[in-house]
């Protein structure tokens, strides 16, 4: 079985919706253009996982288990503001997911890393794997970022995820979901982040859609 899918926000900014013409909610529905902007070009060279973080400001810990990896490709443009917005989403994206795995959706990182319509939708899905038992296990790729600067402290980027070898996990029998993959395994992000005043670009909006083209192989 996929992974729980993210909630849906209901609006983006009007570049970073021209950025992702073709993104359309969970329910499956596409807008009329097949083609999204930047997405499959595949304009960015690859990069080890990690990628360096913006600002000086303290972040809180976040660890995964051992069970539990995010691998991020072609993760940096050479761009050191875009670079530190990219940083910035890969750990958004870890901390998100410890807090699945604890079961915390209070967990302090969550409002480090997002604000506003973002940081009300992450606690809530995190909070539905609690109150469903369960929690996740496997790697997830992350790949195909573009990123677009709206100004000095606001950004749009879009990314995919391979989820084909990530599971649900009941939390209490430790029992993992290995459904086949399918193209419900990828999942198309448009997201919105401001930078807040310590330096941190906070998700502030998110939306996600299964199966799309610009993901699937």
């Amino acid at each position: 079985m996929n992974r729980r899918s993210l909630p849906i926000a209901t609006a983006l900014t009007a570049a970073a919706a021209l950025l992702l013409t073709a993104c359309g909610g969970e329910d499956g529905k596409t807008e009329t253009s097949d083609k999204i902007v930047g997405v499959d070009k595949g304009e960015t060279k690859s990069a080890p996982p990690t990628a360096s973080p913006s600002g000086s400001a303290n972040r809180p810990r976040t660890a995964l288990p051992k069970d539990v990896q995010n691998v991020f490709e072609s993760w940096k443009t050479g761009d050191p503001v875009k670079d530190a917005v990219l940083a910035d989403v890969s750990h958004r994206i870890n901390a998100t997911d410890a807090a699945i795995v604890n079961g915390d959706s209070n967990a302090p990182a969550l409002p480090f890393y997002y604000q506003g319509d973002g940081l009300i939708g992450a606690a809530e899905w995190i909070q539905g794997y609690k109150d469903d038992g369960l929690s996740i296990t496997g790697t997830t790729r992350y790949f195909k970022p573009q990123i677009e600067m709206l100004s000095k402290a606001s950004a749009s980027v879009v990314y995919c995820s391979d989820e084909s070898k990530a599971y649900n996990k009941d939390r209490k029998t430790g029992k993992v979901d290995k459904s086949p993959a399918s193209n419900d395994s990828y999942v198309f992000y448009s997201t919105r982040l401001d930078k807040n005043e310590q330096g941190i670009w906070q998700t502030a909006k998110l939306i996600s859609k299964r199966g799309h083209e610009a993901c699937t192989p």
